[in-house]
């Protein structure tokens, strides 16, 4: 079995599995077209191993495979990156949430135990 017969393989699996995970809801979709995209990527590169020649040839790659392991390298520690300045905000915005959260808490606990005082200028002396 040749590498790009293995990688065309790992490149429709991918496919599927995004694919499912879409169907199940564990993936968002603005973040599945990316892995769809690097999916078919593989795939293309697998099944036209002239294009991948051609590129590895442009950018002195000397044996064409590796360029293709290596753009998916790239691309996923990419994506890596971006997933984790994502979960960076969204952890930074749970923690101003926890923090409100508790100062609303803690005024509501306030006001239920504050003794009720009675309104200025409202009652008459006499």
């Amino acid at each position: 079995m040749s590498v790009y017969q293995i990688s065309a393989a790992a490149g429709f699996g991918f496919l599927l599995l995004t694919g499912e995970l879409i169907r199940r809801r564990k993936i968002e979709e603005r973040y599945a077209l990316l892995w769809l995209l690097l999916g078919l990527a593989i795939a293309l590169f697998s099944f036209a191993p002239g294009l991948l020649e051609r590129l590895s040839r442009l950018l002195q790659v000397h044996y064409a495979p590796s360029l293709l392991f290596l753009l998916g390298l790239l691309f996923s520690l990419a994506f890596i990156m971006h997933l984790t300045i994502v979960m960076s905000r969204m952890h930074r915005r749970m923690v101003r949430l926890a923090q409100e959260v508790a100062i609303l808490k803690e005024e509501l606990e306030g006001a239920a135990t504050a003794p009720i005082l009675p309104a200025k200028g409202g009652a008459a002396h006499g």
